[in-house]
């Protein structure tokens, strides 16, 4: 009785490896649905067809893009946690999709709920615009007029988005008091910001660089610790003495339950995808993005203190909706 029980645990734990190995060896074997919650032209739409590109390189088999604008993306967050876990349908995401709308009460679930892959790249391409009717050329510029003419300064976001809260960090750490609205999306705030319904909104510079040349937009900073060098010389908020440090991390993640090996595969397949010379060119072309990556546990460990961090402005996130 007992040998036989021992061998079919045997059996059974030989199975188990084998199914494991066997998803590692042939994932994947079809094509992989992206789904983002964000609209087609931006940045992390952009990421992810970046990411799509180089994937099919590397192992022959095709990513298909899905955008789900909308709710914060938590439609687009919704039908990735809801989804099969079987390895075939992923979320591109960041720290605005999986934590932010947690922290704003918009979900009530995160980034423990679904299987997370990796970071595969940061932004470190945001910055803050005003409009050229605006008046505002620096960052004392904002505070001053704040203060001189109290709720005149409109920033525009998604409320209870990333961008909401950017708003509130830059509040604090300025003490320029505006009038947060929202707008939508960033082609959106683009918009609102050249018909002068806005004055000041964060939005990465790939998207505004034409505007920001010409003369139609004025770029307060960089909300890096360390200045992008690919922004060339658009200053960091802490070179002008404002405590404000906000970069925001891309998540890769698969519904809970998606077998481990197939998640710690597409880790490895970001890992090379970072690493081609091509794919640094794209970014940097795109949106002035530097090659970041974060491994799952790296990254879990950085998401987690983002979360932390983030939940001091629960109450203010939450009482704007």
């Amino acid at each position: 009785m007992k040998k036989s029980m021992v061998a079919t645990l045997a059996f059974a734990g030989a199975a188990l490896l084998s199914t494991s190995a066997l998803a590692q060896t042939d994932w994947p074997a079809r094509t992989v649905n992206v789904i983002i919650g964000a609209s087609p032209g931006g940045d992390t739409d952009f990421n992810a067809r970046t990411m799509a590109k180089y994937f099919e390189q590397i192992t022959g088999t095709s990513m298909v893009i899905t955008n789900m604008p909308g709710g914060g993306a938590t439609i687009a967050t919704s039908e990735v946690r809801q989804a099969e876990p079987d390895g075939y349908t992923m979320l591109f995401g960041h720290t605005g999709h999986l934590i932010v709308t947690e922290v704003s009460g918009l979900a009530d679930y995160g980034i423990d709920d679904f299987e997370i892959c990796c970071i595969p790249a940061v932004d470190q391409g945001a910055v803050f615009v005003t409009s050229k009717s605006s008046g505002i050329t620096s960052t004392q510029d904002l505070v001053d007029k704040t203060k001189a003419e109290p709720g005149s300064v409109i920033f525009g976001t998604e409320l209870g988005g990333y961008s909401h809260l950017q708003g509130l960090i830059l509040q604090q750490q300025t003490g320029a008091e505006m009038r947060i609205v929202d707008t939508g999306s960033a082609a959106e705030k683009i918009t609102a910001l050249l018909g002068d319904r806005i004055h000041v909104a964060g939005i990465a510079y790939g998207a505004i660089q034409d505007y920001h040349t010409s003369g139609e937009m004025v770029v307060l900073g960089q909300p890096n610790d360390e200045p992008n060098a690919l922004l060339g010389d658009i200053p960091t908020f802490k070179s002008q003495n404002v405590d404000f440090v906000m970069n925001n991390p891309y998540i890769i993640a698969f519904p809970k339950g998606t077998d481990a090996a197939i998640v710690e595969r597409m880790g490895e397949i970001m890992r090379e995808i970072t690493e081609i010379p091509e794919y640094a060119a794209d970014l940097e072309q795109g949106f002035k993005q530097p090659v970041s990556f974060y491994g799952r546990e790296e990254g879990l460990e950085r998401l987690n203190a983002i979360r932390d961090n983030y939940m001091q402005y629960r109450d203010a996130l939450q009482a704007a909706r």
